[in-house]
């Protein structure tokens, strides 16, 4: 079964837009110390929405809590083929944080339902499984016409709707959308890990 899932995702992403052909040309910010302050004056559009940690109440303001880092934002899945990439988000996320590098997860049910937990299942499994310490947040969906407004901001951005899980989005320090990893690149891939490098 698995594998039938596995094959179908691939088949889902196939056909788009390359995994690895960055959908924006951007000149990397000079900042090189997760120290620097955040850019002065409003916060940027793509930023500007709050949002649930997962199984929390409290509401997480992006601009607030993230502004002046590089942004990773991954719509994630606990029953997919490609599961396994919370090993090495959570990897980059402990390699890259000190330097100003955050991963936000957003678990999604909208392929195959390949997330049907309640958010307090999906945080047991991602801390027991994976031992994720990245900011997970509410449960959402990510597809065209119902996607949560972050991902909706990603598209109007430039980047294309999630066609399966475990898309990357790549946000730099003035929060600007800069690139996507599709769901068949992995995390600590030369390709990701590059483009991070750059944007720190």
């Amino acid at each position: 079964m698995i594998h039938t899932l596995f094959a179908l995702g691939l088949a889902a992403i196939s056909g788009g837009v390359a995994a690895d052909t960055p959908a924006t040309a951007a000149q990397p910010p000079t900042a090189t110390s997760s120290t620097t302050q955040a850019p002065a004056g409003p916060c940027p559009p793509l930023l500007d929405l709050s949002l649930r940690r997962l199984a929390g109440d409290e509401p997480i303001n992006l601009c607030e809590a993230y502004r002046g880092k590089v942004i990773m934002v991954v719509n994630t899945a606990s029953k997919c083929g490609f599961t396994g990439q919370y090993e090495g988000l959570e990897a980059l996320y402990r390699k890259y944080q000190d330097r100003g590098l955050v991963v936000l997860g957003f678990p999604s049910n909208d392929f195959m339902n390949q997330e049907p937990g309640n958010e307090e299942e999906i945080q047991k499994f991602c801390r027991l499984t994976y031992s994720v310490e990245f900011p997970m947040f509410e449960k959402v969906s990510v597809k065209k016409g119902s996607a949560t407004p972050l991902f909706e901001r990603l598209a109007a951005a430039g980047a294309p709707y999630p066609k399966w899980n475990f898309y990357k989005y790549l946000i730099d320090r003035n929060g600007n959308y800069v690139d996507y990893f599709a769901s068949i690149t992995a995390p600590d891939s030369d390709k990701v890990v590059k483009a991070i490098e750059q944007l720190l």
